[in-house]
C-alpha cells in the first residue's frame, strides 16, 4: 500500500483508512452524510493526491494530445484547463482527464489513480511525434478544497485574486505560504472551489495553513466517500463505474467532449456511432420509492426481464433518495420513462431523470 503525503495526518485526525488504487487514503472522518452537507453548504477538503499527473513538453506536445485525447486541445490557452477522455482502438474510453496548458508547449495531464500505469504506457504507445513525457505523480500532491465558502476561507493565504479564477481556469502562484502552486477551479463535487496542486514536501504545511485560515469557516476534511455521493448527485462519470474499456464517450453522454473536428484514436468508428446513434445510453434515475441502489444491480422492465445494469449508485443526501446511473437500450431511454432496479427480490420502480439530480 503507498501512503500520500498526509497518510499519517488523517490517521491521526481519525479517518477511517481503506486501500483505493494502491493507496492508503481516508474513506470518512465523521459520516458520510455530514461530510457531503459541509461541502454542499460550506467548505471541505479532500486528499485526491493519488491521482496521476503527467507532464507532456516540447514542439510536439500537442501533436500527441491532439492524437490520444477525444476533445480539442487547440482551444486551450495558457491558463486554461479542459474535461477531456482517451478513446481507445475499441470504441471504448481509456480513461478520463483534465487537460492544462501550463506553457506555450507544456501541458500537465491529470488521470485517474488506478489508470496511472495503464495511461502513461497507452500515452507513450501513440507518441511517435517525440513529444517529452514525465511522470510526476509519484512527486506529486493534490488537495481539493470545495464548497461555496472556498473562496472567502482561502483569500486570506494566496495574493491571488480567487474570485476572478473562472470555472476550468488555473493560475500559479503562492498559495498557503508555498509559491509556484497551482490553484485550479476544477472540482469533483459541483459546489465549486479549488484543487491545489504542490509538492509532496509542502503538502503538509499547506494542509495545517488551509484548516487554520478556514476554521472560522467551518472548514473540515473529508473523506472518499463523500467525494463518490457528490459527484454523483451531479451525474459526474465515474471510470471503472460508469466508463471503461467497454463503454464509448457517445453512448455515455460525453459527445460533447469528443470533437470530430479533428482525427483522433479511433475517431471514423466514433463518429460514425455518433450519426447512427448509439444502441445502449447512460441514464439517469431515481426511486420512486425507499430503497438504494447499487452498481451492479440489474435493471428491469415491467415484466422483469432485464434491459440494463445500475453502474453507480447511492442514497443522495441532498435530495433524500435512491439515485443511480445505468445503461439501458436507447430505445427505451427517454426521460421520464419507467424502468424498475432489482433490489434483491424486489422490482424497484424507479424515473429516467434529467442530469443533474441536485440543482
Amino acid at each position: 500500500m503507498k501512503n500520500t503525503a498526509l497518510s499519517q495526518t488523517h490517521e491521526a485526525l481519525g479517518a477511517k483508512m481503506v486501500p483505493f488504487a494502491g493507496y492508503n487514503m481516508p474513506v470518512q472522518y465523521e459520516g458520510v452524510i455530514a461530510e457531503h452537507e459541509t461541502v454542499r453548504s460550506g467548505v471541505g477538503v479532500f486528499d485526491v493526491s493519488h491521482m496521476g499527473e503527467f507532464l507532456i513538453e516540447g514542439e510536439h506536445a500537442l501533436d500527441l494530445i491532439q492524437k490520444v485525447s477525444s476533445n480539442d486541445a487547440t482551444k486551450l490557452t495558457i491558463g486554461k484547463a479542459q474535461y477531456s477522455c482517451m478513446p481507445n482502438d475499441d470504441g471504448g474510453i481509456v480513461d478520463d482527464l483534465i487537460i492544462y496548458k501550463i506553457k506555450e508547449t507544456t501541458y500537465l495531464l491529470v488521470v485517474n489513480a488506478s489508470n496511472i500505469e495503464k495511461d502513461w504506457n497507452w500515452i507513450q504507445s501513440k507518441n511517435d511525434v517525440g513529444a517529452e513525457m514525465r511522470d510526476l505523480s509519484e512527486n506529486y500532491a493534490l488537495l481539493a478544497i470545495q464548497g461555496p465558502k472556498a473562496i472567502e476561507a482561502m483569500q486570506s493565504i494566496t495574493s491571488q485574486d480567487l474570485s476572478a479564477i473562472k470555472f476550468y481556469n488555473f493560475v500559479v502562484g503562492d498559495f498557503a505560504g508555498v509559491e509556484n502552486v497551482i490553484i485550479s477551479a476544477t472540482g469533483y463535487t459541483g459546489s465549486g472551489g479549488f484543487e491545489i496542486y504542490c509538492k509532496n514536501t509542502e503538502a503538509k504545511q499547506i494542509w495545517d495553513n488551509v484548516f487554520k485560515a478556514g476554521a472560522d469557516f467551518g472548514i473540515k476534511p473529508i473523506g472518499l466517500a463523500a467525494r463518490d455521493t457528490l459527484r454523483l448527485e451531479m451525474g459526474y462519470c465515474l471510470y471503472g463505474n460508469d466508463i471503461d474499456d467497454t463503454t464509448s464517450p457517445i453512448e455515455a453522454g460525453l459527445g460533447w467532449i469528443t470533437k470530430f473536428t479533428k482525427d483522433f484514436t479511433n475517431s471514423e468508428a466514433l463518429k460514425a456511432e455518433k450519426e447512427k446513434g448509439a444502441e445502449r445510453k447512460l441514464i439517469a434515475f431515481e426511486l420512486d420509492e425507499r430503497g438504494i441502489p447499487r452498481h451492479g444491480y440489474d435493471i428491469v422492465d415491467g415484466n422483469g426481464n432485464k434491459i440494463g445494469v445500475v453502474t453507480s449508485g447511492t442514497m443522495s443526501p441532498s435530495l433524500n433518495k435512491g439515485i443511480g446511473l445505468g445503461y439501458v437500450p436507447t430505445v427505451l431511454a427517454g426521460v421520464d420513462s419507467k424502468i424498475n432496479i432489482q433490489i434483491r427480490k424486489k422490482a424497484v420502480p424507479a424515473t429516467i431523470v434529467k442530469l443533474p439530480f441536485y440543482k
